[in-house]
């Protein structure tokens, strides 16, 4: 999604590896989650994010997650246009690129 800001794989590795200020949002169905998850996540669903965007942090990083990074867009552009987040980025690929990438124990579903 253009203008939505991306963080790479390799970019929340070195965040999580770091021990750095971060925060990962997996907004992935329930089922989808039971499956696999990054560990660290914390789960909302995509269709609570906007009713439940007090729970995200506004003053560290944070990685919005899902399959492929077309949901995760979608939100991040939400709540950047209606609650004026500035520090959300979609993961480029979502879990199955970090499956791909990161950890290929990852079972994406």
């Amino acid at each position: 999604m253009a203008g939505v800001p991306q963080m790479t794989t390799n970019e929340l590795s070195l965040l999580v590896k770091g021990n750095a200020p971060h925060f990962i949002l997996d907004i992935r169905e329930i089922h989808e989650v039971e499956t696999s998850h990054l560990e660290q996540s914390v789960h909302i669903p995509m269709a609570f994010c906007l009713s439940r965007q007090a729970e995200i942090p506004r003053d560290i990083p944070v990685a919005v997650y899902c399959r492929s990074g077309a949901r995760s867009s979608a939100i991040v552009s939400a709540l950047m246009t209606k609650y004026d987040f500035t520090n959300l980025h979609s993961l480029t690929g979502g879990i199955t690129a970090w499956a791909k990438d990161i950890d290929q124990q990852i079972e994406v579903g």
